[in-house]
């Protein structure tokens, strides 16, 4: 659902647009209650009366509220109080990895660093049963001070028990072909288009 700045969801007073995808719309937001901005997701116009989406949007809060690691972003709650269903995160200032590669390649005493961060927020996660499905660079922030945020579990999943059929992962067409090119997870496709400027 589209929001315009001004408009309240709950506690949470829309600023601006962060970024919109297929999985979701993210705000900046000013909670009204705590005084702090946050970062507000909520589903796109065409998908917000969609059952198994909204399913879907649920489970994403719910795998987060799994997850304690300082490169995963930390989820506040859920808002649906007005009807909006709203996933509210800690807000995380930065550019994104992809904007980062925009630049230019990255340098390898920097890359290793951001691919370190990475691979212990997916271990992290993996720890706790859950697989992303969707890691690619806009999904990664990178703020100033180097610190890293995976963001966006929206297609994430559970891990099946021991001996049941294991879903398969979703792609993306950069992260194929950085897999293609060197192999490994989708992990291994951020650290590929970070050293190679390609996004």
């Amino acid at each position: 659902m589209a929001l315009t700045a001004g408009l309240h969801v709950g506690p949470y007073e829309i600023l601006e647009p962060l970024g919109a995808g297929g999985m979701g719309e993210v705000y900046r937001a000013r909670d009204t209650k705590l005084g702090r901005d946050v970062a507000l997701k909520v589903l796109p116009d065409s998908l917000a009366h969609d059952v198994e989406r909204l399913a879907r949007f649920e489970r994403e809060a719910h795998l987060l509220t799994a997850l304690n690691h300082p490169s995963i972003a930390h989820i506040y709650g859920i808002e649906d109080s007005t009807g909006v269903p709203a996933i509210v995160m800690k807000l995380v200032d930065g550019p994104t990895l992809a904007d980062r590669i925009a630049r230019g390649p990255i340098p390898l005493d920097e890359a290793l660093p951001i691919a370190k961060q990475i691979a212990k927020a997916l271990e992290a996660a993996h720890e706790q049963g859950i697989i992303h499905r969707d890691l690619k660079p806009p999904n990664v922030k990178v703020r100033f001070d180097g610190t890293v945020k995976v963001l966006d579990f929206g297609l994430a999943k559970a891990m099946e028990p021991p001996g049941a059929a294991s879903g398969s992962c979703v792609d993306v067409p950069d992260a194929v072909a950085a897999r293609h090119a060197g192999g490994g997870h989708s992990r291994d496709g951020c650290v590929y288009g970070a050293r190679a400027g390609t996004r």
